[in-house]
């Protein structure tokens, strides 16, 4: 599957920008643990976009919503790059070096938010390895070419082995047609969408709406 994703994305011009950067292992991660509670349970971990750094979800409000919100979770930002793609490396080291360690530290339930290809990040890494994954949040995710569509409707059916999925995108964003196209497939209730296109504004607008829809514990009042 990840050779006809990789192919789509080249065709889409994405991969220029960013293969530069190393596939290394470990992977690069940043941990944002909760304010409000000392052993939080749950893990949110976030996959940016396809030129984005980690540490955006910082800068463009996405981690002080959370705390906002008063969620419960502790956040690991992720420096999932296109290379891992391309190397076909990325199910691997996320698994390896983010999902594992976290199960292995006591996490009940992990979470992946993922935005642009980092929303096709999460959903190709919860078909390959649905029971790590509680939930899914994909941010006007690139959703490939034919390879990933066949699990997709299996949303449709409530099929086994898919983890809840939030969908969120712009309306004017480039990949609205076909993120509407899933959002057909999904409980009304788990699509959300804004004015803008393919950017961090809509984009964070669309987090603050979901977060409080998201079954995750919450702060303690």
């Amino acid at each position: 599957m990840l050779r006809a994703v990789m192919l789509g994305l080249l065709a889409f011009g994405a991969a220029g920008c960013a293969s530069w950067r190393s596939a290394d292992a470990p992977m690069y991660t940043q941990t944002d643990a909760s304010r409000c509670t000392l052993h939080a349970d749950t893990l949110l971990v976030l996959l940016p976009g396809v030129y984005s750094h980690p540490d955006e979800f910082v800068r463009e409000g996405f981690v002080q919503a959370v705390h906002d919100a008063r969620l419960a979770v502790d956040l690991v930002r992720v420096d999932a790059h296109l290379n891992y793609y391309e190397r076909k490396t990325f199910v691997a080291r996320l698994n390896q070096d983010v999902i594992g360690p976290a199960q292995a530290r006591g996490y009940r339930a992990i979470w992946i938010a993922g935005i642009s290809l980092g929303g096709l990040g999460g959903l190709i890494y919860a078909k390959e390895h649905p029971s790590d994954v509680a939930g899914l949040v994909a941010l006007a995710p690139y959703l490939g070419e034919a390879a990933i569509w066949p699990w997709l409707d299996g949303y449709a059916d409530a099929a086994p082995g898919h983890p809840p999925l939030y969908l969120g995108y712009g309306k004017a964003d480039r990949f609205a047609t076909s993120n509407g196209l899933l959002a057909a497939k999904l409980p009304p209730s788990r699509v959300f969408t804004a004015d803008g296109g393919h950017d961090w504004a809509p984009w964070l607008r669309l987090w603050k709406a979901m977060l409080p829809t998201l079954p995750l514990p919450r702060c303690p009042t």
